[in-house]
């Protein structure tokens, strides 16, 4: 099945609203929606940010044709939200802080998250926009521990679970506000993508946190890794999801997990890499912590203190909905490392003699 089953040609269903055009999800949006005709409108903090989205376009060989446009709109403040929304038909909201450095007070990250998830429904909702499709996290799902670690779209993320990060908490905050807005008017649908670690090609010269693993992985920065089991998921594919999310006629009030099979560690991707590019080996990590190293770690290094919460657990993560409603078929994990360290080799990364780019 294919977008194309529940939906008119782009050229009807008129202009698509991408907040967070400049980041890996929202570039990846950009530039599929342009690839398949849609009118676009991108949404930017500031003014000059619009290079960084041609920047990416060009690089993705897709071509605007006079079809994409820019507004400025932050999160952060409810300036140019309704003028945003002026004459569209669909909006993905993508756009939600991510701190690669922990934040001096969670409300650095969640304020933004939460209320500019409200601004961007709310404006959505005066124009008479039908419906938004947000980017959530698997991080408002499945960060409260369960005895069977089995987890779907049923499940929630408790805010106050005991060392969660703020970004985590921000996601969850964010989404029950969504959700709650929506609940109470009534008038606007909400449909919601909750991904797993999000890996996959990068487009422009933003590298995500996951993207940025790989690269550290394959430069010798991470001799030793902690043990973490996660899910995986191709970015193209999360864009994928979303764009069904947003065409499908019944899927207004869901959420969709987005994760492309079983959960994998972190020492599962450092090998999955040493096999595509032999002659890195000796840089890739060699070794991994066990989870009372991890917890002794975190005390000190708030990187590691998403793996503490999750305890060495592999999570059980379902994608059934997805792909029974949406018709959504993911990509293999090993096809996705294998592209995000393709992609930074392709953008100058330097590996030992012998490791080329997959053909």
């Amino acid at each position: 099945m294919s977008t194309e089953d529940f939906a008119a040609s782009p050229s009807e269903l008129g202009t698509v609203l991408v907040t967070g055009g400049t980041g890996f999800v929202g570039s990846h949006s950009v530039a599929r929606l342009m690839s398949e005709g849609y009118r676009t409108r991108v949404t930017v903090r500031e003014s000059g940010q619009e290079a960084e989205v041609l920047a990416a376009l060009h690089q993705a060989e897709v071509d605007p044709a006079g079809r994409l446009e820019f507004v400025v709109a932050d999160l952060s403040a409810d300036r140019g939200w309704v003028e945003a929304m002026d004459g569209v038909s669909h909006v993905l909201h993508h756009a939600s802080p991510f701190p690669f450095t922990p934040p001096e007070t969670e409300d650095e990250i969640i304020l933004p998250a939460r209320d500019g998830a409200l601004r961007v429904i709310s404006a959505a909702r005066k124009t008479g926009v039908p419906r938004v499709v947000m980017t959530s996290s698997y991080a408002a799902v499945g960060y409260t521990l369960k005895p069977d670690n089995h987890y779907s779209e049923a499940d929630w993320t408790d805010p106050d679970t005991e060392g969660l990060p703020a970004y985590h908490k921000s996601k969850v905050l964010a989404e029950r506000a969504a959700w709650d807005y929506v609940h109470t008017h009534g008038d606007i649908e909400l449909t919601v993508v909750n991904p797993t670690g999000i890996f996959g090609p990068q487009l422009g010269n933003r590298p995500s946190g996951s993207v940025g693993l790989v690269t550290r992985m394959l430069t010798g920065q991470m001799p030793v890794v902690p043990i973490m089991y996660f899910g995986v998921v191709d970015v193209r594919d999360v864009v994928d999801l979303h764009l069904r999310a947003m065409l499908h006629p019944k899927v207004a009030g869901e959420r969709f997990l987005a994760v492309s099979g079983p959960s994998i560690s972190l020492f599962d991707m450092a090998q999955i890499l040493r096999e595509h590019f032999p002659a890195a080996a000796a840089l890739l990590p060699s070794a991994e912590l066990t989870i009372e190293e991890v917890r002794e770690a975190a005390r000190t290094e708030p990187a590691l203190r998403d793996a503490a919460t999750l305890q060495g657990r592999i999570p059980v993560i379902s994608n059934e909905k997805a792909r029974s409603m949406l018709g959504w078929n993911p990509r293999d994990v090993n096809e996705t490392i294998l592209a995000t360290a393709d992609s930074q080799i392709r953008l100058g990364l330097t590996l030992p003699e012998g490791d080329s780019p997959a053909p």
